[in-house]
């Protein structure tokens, strides 16, 4: 992620709103713009790769449900934000189960970036 590129970014934006970057409330608007974009499109730094950590043994057709995964991301299409709950349930190959966490940082990985509703289902 370049910083310095957002941050130059939101100075213009400012300006073609009509207002004064170096203006005092306005002076550190760009880097804290900079610093939210780190948090909230972390999920471009990574590859969301689920690797399946226990072993369990589980019948051919038993499926594991996971609900009410709550997550937060930015519209691709407008950078507004959107949130949600996801469920998940999956059968597990060879008798390997994630783990909840796993779970959390596969969903996590994918909505922090900009995403559209639909993709993020599919994903």
């Amino acid at each position: 992620m370049d910083v310095k590129k957002i941050e130059k970014a939101v100075s213009l934006f400012l300006e073609g709103l009509g207002e004064d970057p170096r203006r005092e409330g306005l002076v550190k608007t760009p880097q804290r713009v900079a610093e939210m974009c780190r948090e909230i499109f972390g999920g471009l730094a990574t590859t969301p790769e689920l690797q399946p950590a226990f072993s369990e043994k589980l019948g051919e057709d038993d499926a594991i449900e996971v609900r009410g995964i709550r997550f937060y991301s930015v519209c691709e299409h407008h950078l507004l934000p959107f949130f949600g709950k996801i469920d998940i349930l999956y059968v597990p190959g060879n008798n390997r189960v994630a783990g909840f966490s796993d779970l959390l940082a596969l969903v996590d990985g994918f909505a922090r970036r900009p995403q559209i509703q639909e993709r993020l289902t599919a994903q």
